[in-house]
């Protein structure tokens, strides 16, 4: 059962409080190159991200970040990313930020943090408090002697009572590490010690192929838990790639039921067709559907309706042919050619009812 925890508003997006899970990103784009960073924005639009975040690093980025704000073809929120410069967080809400990211230990002094604050509460903005190994305070690294998810969790909830203290509650916590065991403790304590929402994700995860391995273990776990209100998966990658396996991450946990999800067979010595290709086929024929499907490729004609009996369409593969069928029970059969279309068709039928 999922843990209900605070809602917090970033933008129009509701995070926490038993809200859908969001799925974030963040831009890569250089600030000083506006028409990429604008181009890149739109992209992750399209791709369906939820919430997008932007590093501000310095003046030039908060003019980008306003500019990108004004555009009314804006639709997603931009948590903008501060280090260490408090100013830039404050500049940041004035230019129009739906959150600020900081870790309170490197902004400077409470008179700082209050500054940041201040300008939050009064444009309703929330903040994200960020925590990975690289920001712990010299007092837990002398305790623990090592980034480990005690500190970590420690210091997130730390730096969550300096913002309570100065009557601040709009808080979104995240703890981040790219060991997946040490970020999944981490989170699981914080889940059982507060009921802010969590931001979780596997930091410097790597490429595509093992960032959304490390990220579906290391998320995955935590939702299956209950524990998670907004992803991000960190691919050294197009950001557009972390949405997808966002997605992917959810619709395999089952949280989120749009789109098709296609179930196929790993094939074995019984298959007479070419089931890796007409997989791949069926997965890009269908990879823009809106509504949530599931569509079964099976390489066996004998045990394929029946072991995929659960997805609402299918196809099992016999000698140049296939058996159509929905739920387990058999529609027709087509010659291999067709099956492609012979799904679309079925797949049409069903969403038109």
């Amino acid at each position: 059962m999922r843990k209900i925890t605070k809602t917090v508003t970033v933008g129009g997006v509701q995070v926490g409080g038993g809200h859908r899970i969001t799925v974030q990103s963040m831009l890569n784009a250089s600030h000083m190159d506006y028409d990429a960073l604008k181009a890149q924005t739109m992209a992750l639009q399209t791709a369906g991200a939820d919430i997008i975040r932007m590093a501000v690093p310095d003046e030039e980025a908060v003019c980008a970040l306003h500019k990108l704000k004004s555009k009314s073809e804006l639709r997603m929120p931009i948590v903008a990313d501060i280090h260490y410069d408090y100013r830039l967080a404050v500049e940041s809400v004035a230019a129009g930020a739906d959150a600020i990211r900081i870790n309170p230990g490197n902004i400077g002094g409470e008179d700082k943090v209050k500054a940041v604050v201040n300008a939050c509460i009064a444009e309703k903005v929330p903040i994200r408090i960020g925590v990975n190994g690289g920001s712990l305070e010299k007092h837990l690294l002398a305790k623990y002697g090592h980034p480990c998810a005690e500190a970590l969790a420690k210091s997130a909830l730390y730096h969550a009572s300096l913002l309570e203290r100065l009557d601040f509650d709009q808080i979104v916590l995240s703890v981040k590490s790219s060991d997946v065991s040490e970020m999944i403790a981490a989170n699981r304590i914080l889940s059982e010690q507060c009921d802010y929402p969590l931001h979780i994700g596997v930091t410097e995860a790597g490429t595509i192929r093992m960032g959304t391995l490390k990220s579906a273990i290391g998320i995955g776990a935590l939702l299956a838990d209950g524990i998670g209100d907004t992803i991000r998966v960190s691919l050294t990658a197009d950001p557009v790639k972390e949405i997808e396996a966002g997605f992917d991450i959810l619709k395999a946990a089952g949280i989120r039921k749009s789109g098709a999800e296609i179930i196929s067979c790993p094939t074995c010595g019984r298959s007479k067709v070419d089931v890796i290709s007409l997989a791949e086929q069926v997965e890009r024929r269908f990879a823009g559907l809106g509504e949530s499907i599931k569509i079964a490729v099976m390489g066996c004609s004998v045990n394929g309706p029946g072991e995929a009996r659960e997805a609402d369409v299918g196809v099992a593969c016999g000698v140049g042919e296939g058996l159509i069928f929905a739920r387990g029970e058999i529609l027709r059969k087509v010659p291999e050619a067709q099956i492609l279309d012979a799904l679309a068709e079925e797949v049409e039928q069903i969403i038109g009812n």
